[in-house]
């Protein structure tokens, strides 16, 4: 995919101020005591980053219209921080943002975590193969492989999929 490229540290600006941008569609939906502003800020990323979290971008014209990341969690690959601008949302730059990090997931099954007010969110993941887990498991997982607090945990998701497979990956 020419338009997705591995993101850079000096990307790191664009990246917060996309996710920040996309975050505003949580404001008023998600409890208020989990919305802070800025969403995410520069060290939260930088933590991330620290974490093992591999940003990648979206770009038109050299311009970055979207990231999302992924992070190896031993059994699992976790899609995290998915959002593009909001102004070039429904572009098709999120799906294919995401197709992209399914393709080279190096576990057989890839968790996503999100909101579980954030309806649009979830039918996201959801058209594209990914199924809820039990409030049981959700809690387990978002336990085990988020750093999150007890709060976040009660009001959010996980979803889950199988990874793509090439017959060289088997």
């Amino acid at each position: 995919m020419q338009n997705i490229k591995e993101l850079l540290p000096d990307h790191r600006t664009a990246i917060v101020e996309i996710i920040n941008d996309a975050a505003n569609a949580y404001k008023g939906v998600i409890p208020d005591d989990r919305w802070k502003e800025p969403y995410m800020s520069a060290k939260e990323l930088a933590d991330e980053i620290r974490a093992g979290v591999r940003f990648y971008g979206y770009f038109e014209d050299g311009f970055l219209l979207g990231t999302a990341g992924i992070q190896n969690a031993g059994r699992f690959d976790l899609i995290r921080h998915c959002y593009v601008r909001t102004s070039y949302q429904r572009r098709g730059i999120g799906s294919t943002l995401l197709q992209y990090l399914l393709s080279f997931a190096r576990t057989s099954l890839i968790l996503v975590g999100t909101w579980e007010d954030a309806t649009w969110a979830v039918e996201f993941y959801e058209r594209h193969g990914f199924e809820l887990v039990s409030r049981e498991e959700k809690n387990q997982l978002l336990q085990e492989y988020w750093d999150i607090p007890a709060r976040q945990i009660e009001t959010s998701v996980v979803l889950k999929r199988k990874a793509y497979k090439s017959p060289s990956q088997n």
